[in-house]
């Protein structure tokens, strides 16, 4: 379900419909449980659901960023308190940049977005150490297991890239094709051409599923 404009979880009727969906669609049940999981696991940590209206365990392509932003921390001490879910309909700059480039490269299904630490690190400008980079990956390798057609992973900045290079796949031999692309924060997205770049490289991965 792709919504028909970007930032649509801060309508609190779209975001209690978002509840709802994470207990009833088939798809999302068995992430939504190794999500709960993981927080357990998390010693204390907030570990954001997935977006029941994204492809779920029918995942073709996973699009790694680096960390849940704010807006996907649904905790009532957070300044603006979340969503919850990791989402492109969140109600923040990222997930509003990576909604219009998935809708320019007609990415509208298959789709299912994540982070290489998927558990909330605080402002955007607490970036992911070595430490959590690695335990994230473990998770993220976890999360693979659980999604059966996947076919592209797309990783989204430096720290999904390194992330992964270095501890989800050193050796280069899972069974999916890797993309590297832009992160779709405000910062990347103000550089001439990163807009454009993140565009082409998800327009490409569509053409690819579209052959198949």
């Amino acid at each position: 379900m792709f919504l028909p404009a970007p930032k649509g979880l801060r309508s609190a009727k779209i975001l209690d419909e978002r509840f709802e969906m994470l207990t009833t669609i088939p798809s999302v049940q068995p992430l939504r449980e190794w999500a709960s999981d993981l927080e357990q696991r998390a010693d204390g940590r907030v570990v954001p659901r997935f977006d029941p209206a994204e492809a779920g365990v029918d995942a073709r392509v996973l699009f790694v960023l680096e960390a849940p932003g704010p807006m996907a921390n649904a905790l009532s001490g957070n300044v603006r308190p979340g969503s919850g879910f990791i989402s492109v309909d969140n109600n923040d700059a990222t997930a509003a940049n990576l909604w219009l480039a998935r809708d320019a490269a007609a990415l509208h299904d298959h789709f299912l977005a994540w982070n290489i630490v998927p558990w909330y690190l605080g402002p955007a400008s607490v970036k992911p150490n070595a430490a959590e980079l690695a335990e994230g990956s473990a998770a993220l390798r976890e999360l693979m297991q659980l999604l059966p057609v996947l076919e592209v992973v797309v990783l989204s900045g430096r720290f999904a890239q390194r992330g992964w290079r270095k501890f989800v796949d050193p050796s280069g031999r899972l069974p999916v094709s890797v993309v590297d692309t832009w992160h779709p924060g405000p910062q990347s997205m103000a550089q001439p051409g990163k807009r454009d770049a993140l565009v082409a490289d998800l327009r490409a991965v569509a053409g690819t599923l579209s052959r198949r």
